[in-house]
């Protein structure tokens, strides 16, 4: 994504989408630099870290005793202080080389909903990172800019973003959030929910980045024409040794099927929550997806089957977030009232 330089080459502000499952950065002068799972690889005999972000992420599951692969954001929230500082500075350091003669002016977007120690928690970790100062946006309410949507106006707009720790639905109107829901059920719950299905159904154990394989490829939230089967490897839970299974669409789909329910709730309860005249916008202009679980296939279909709305994917769902923000970023004063500090 291209946006006007309006500022010179040597600008410092940042964007960070600070996600549970991938964190991404943008600046004024080259856009999306840093797109890298938020993951660290730490030795745990001398707390030297190891890797940071895509390579630590191989680490998952392969790691002698010494060594231990964190993810230290757990549910859109920071859950390992220390590691996430680290983290941040370390991707930080990557697009900043050099002397760091000017501090970084940072803006981060969060869960709706997070408390004010969480908040901190985020504000804390960019600073001790090296950042000058931090501001907060609203997850949904970035994606909503991200994707275009007339914020400013009178009108609702209905935002479900599905990320990797979180699922949050608002419905927005004059850059404001007038209702929403958050609940702590996205990516990595589906990852889990297949885990669960082939510990219980198959006997088998799997580790992370499997299950995240075998959900991209099967995982679904309606029957799909023509669905591959796949050959899955892992442990065997009764025997102990290597094992292979064959494994189907609808296997998954209905491994899938309580955590896309619980994302469909939030759904409708945030309908319920909302004002007649906003409901009648959100009838006539529809709700988008954004977020890496919104690519869940027939994610769309279902929840405008279950919804009776207009349900489109934004075009780039995994950036939607980080696009917004980077505009609130560019146009502070523009966006001023989304701000949340």
């Amino acid at each position: 994504m291209r946006f006007p330089r309006l500022f010179n080459f040597f600008s410092r502000d940042i964007a960070m989408d600070l996600g549970t499952a991938n964190t991404l950065l943008f600046t004024r002068s080259h856009g999306i630099v840093i797109n890298e799972p938020s993951v660290v690889a730490v030795d745990v005999d001398t707390g030297k870290i190891l890797a940071i972000g895509a390579q630590a992420k191989e680490f998952l599951g392969r790691t002698p005793r010494r060594i231990k692969a964190i993810r230290p954001m757990k549910d859109g929230v920071i859950a390992d202080f220390d590691t996430t500082r680290t983290m941040i500075s370390h991707f930080v350091d990557k697009i900043i080389k050099g002397l760091r003669l000017v501090k970084p002016s940072m803006v981060i977007c969060i869960p709706t909903g997070i408390t004010q120690v969480e908040k901190r928690a985020v504000i804390d970790s960019a600073m001790l990172s090296g950042a000058a100062d931090v501001s907060l946006v609203e997850e949904p309410m970035a994606a909503a800019i991200g994707a275009d949507m007339p914020i400013h106006e009178p009108i609702g707009n209905m935002v479900l973003d599905i990320g990797g720790g979180t699922s949050e639905v608002a419905v927005i109107t004059l850059s404001g959030i007038a209702c929403f829901q958050s609940v702590r059920v996205a990516g990595d719950a589906m990852n889990m929910a297949v885990q669960r299905f082939m510990r219980d159904v198959y006997r088998l154990e799997l580790g992370d980045n499997t299950a995240e394989n075998v959900k991209k490829i099967l995982g679904s939230a309606v029957p799909q024409p023509n669905a591959p089967m796949l050959e899955v490897s892992g442990k065997d839970l009764v025997h102990g040794v290597p094992k292979t299974v064959r494994v189907t669409e609808a296997d998954i789909r209905e491994a899938l099927r309580d955590t896309v329910q619980a994302i469909l709730g939030a759904v409708l309860r945030t309908l319920e929550a909302t004002p007649a005249e906003l409901s009648a916008d959100i009838y006539r202009n529809g709700m988008l997806l954004a977020g890496g679980g919104s690519l869940l296939k027939g994610m769309d279909q279902f929840l405008a089957r279950e919804t009776r709305l207009n349900v489109y994917i934004d075009k780039e769902p995994l950036t939607t977030v980080l696009r917004g923000t980077a505009r609130v970023m560019l146009d502070r004063r523009g966006y001023r009232d989304v701000i949340l500090n």
